[in-house]
């Protein structure tokens, strides 16, 4: 028999499913794809038309993940034509003649600025292998990727591990692109990808584990020094709830396919810090930073760490089912967050979303930026997936 939670988790899926499928998928392919130029526009203004802002590579990326997956969702237009119509934009005018690629390009795909940011070399690897799962009869999205890797390891690797900022040096270091160059390994794992990627997403765990994580705290920070030390002043005391929650589930996923109970204990403790000090129980979401006392530093909600927070609890449900009220526990987690997700989805042209929302309730009035759909794309499949291992099937 089904406990309420879980019940609750997929009402508030179906909810989700909806409006992706019948809205945010159709509006996205339709006005948020530029038919002129190729690739996908940066965002759509509150009427659903584009602007025409620049460009930015991680932008591009995340649409052909958002894409690539779609029928997985069960949307059934033009999946890999619009999967195809953001990467061939993207290898066209974001891959530099050394194999890395390039931050920011005009719509036109003319280049903005060549500068070669980690951050963007996590997002290529991930919309590569979303890429090779869409087409797995070709083998050159992952020949591009280890490529790639190889080119990283060669021009940005740390000496005491994980990876520069960009070359030359630029300090502070950061943690964010560690965290996505884990969610490309896994991926690539995850489809059988070479021992590279395991090699790869083990030294980030292993940083992760001993430089990114306070200790006493639990809680993982943002900014460093050269040396993989948390950087003076109040940058180095911000803790994000969204990437505890982010960190988390990529630790349990870690933990599920390696059985490291270390990474499997720290996710255990971020989840603690999100959930715990993140969330704003009045306006129901969770807000962007803490400091490392656990108190608000900046109060505003984006949209991204919702999503986040949805993603980590369906997996910690999931890995918790020998204690089905802990499980439960969870699982409520889980439909929390997807009703915070949905309150961004208050829109006056269905299938957009807001990005803010401020500490009174409000929400700023600005374009959708596409950069979230991946956030919530993920998220929901997130939730489907771990219903469907539950018994729920949707």
């Amino acid at each position: 028999m089904s406990s309420p939670a879980l019940i609750d988790a997929a009402a508030v899926r179906g909810q989700l499913k909806a409006w992706l499928v019948e809205q945010a998928y159709p509006l996205w392919w339709q006005a948020g794809a530029d038919r002129v130029n190729g690739g996908f526009h940066e965002k759509l203004d509150l009427n659903g038309k584009p602007t025409n802002d620049a460009r930015r590579a991680r932008v591009q990326a995340r649409q052909v993940y958002s894409y690539s997956v779609a029928a997985r969702s069960g949307w059934n237009g033009p999946v890999r034509e619009a999967a195809e119509h953001g990467l061939t934009f993207f290898l066209n005018h974001y891959r530099r003649p050394d194999g890395l690629f390039r931050t920011k390009v005009a719509p036109d795909g003319s280049c903005l600025d060549d500068t070669v940011v980690l951050y963007d070399q996590a997002f290529a690897l991930f919309a590569l292998a979303a890429a090779q799962s869409a087409t797995p009869e070709s083998r050159v999205p992952e020949e591009m990727a280890v490529a790639l890797r190889q080119r990283l390891l060669d021009t940005l690797h740390h000496a005491q591990g994980g990876f520069e900022e960009s070359h030359p040096r630029t300090l502070p270091l950061l943690s964010n692109p560690h965290m996505h160059m884990l969610e490309a390994s896994l991926a690539w794992m995850e489809q059988g990808g070479d021992k590279g990627w395991r090699n790869l997403a083990e030294e980030i765990v292993g940083l992760a584990l001993t430089r990114f994580i306070d200790d006493d705290m639990g809680g993982l920070k943002e900014f460093f020094d050269g040396d993989w030390h948390p950087q003076a002043g109040t940058p180095g005391r911000i803790v994000e709830p969204g990437h505890q929650f982010e960190w988390s589930w990529l630790m349990l996923r870690w933990a599920g396919l390696t059985g490291s109970k270390a990474a499997a204990d720290a996710a255990w403790r971020m989840i603690a810090v999100g959930e715990g000090s993140g969330v704003d129980p009045a306006r129901g979401v969770a807000m962007n930073a803490l400091l490392d006392d656990l108190t608000p530093h900046d109060p505003v909600a984006r949209l991204w760490p919702q999503t986040e927070r949805i993603k980590c609890a369906v997996l910690a449900a999931l890995a918790t089912r020998d204690d089905p009220q802990q499980s439960d526990g969870y699982w409520s987690m889980a439909a929390a967050g997807g009703r915070g997700l949905m309150k961004y989805f208050d829109t006056p042209v269905q299938g957009l979303w807001r990005d803010r929302l401020n500490p009174d309730g409000t929400f700023v009035e600005e374009a959708a930026p596409a950069s979230s759909f991946y956030h919530i794309v993920c998220a929901i499949q997130e939730l489907d997936q771990a219903l469907a291992k539950a018994g729920h099937p949707g």
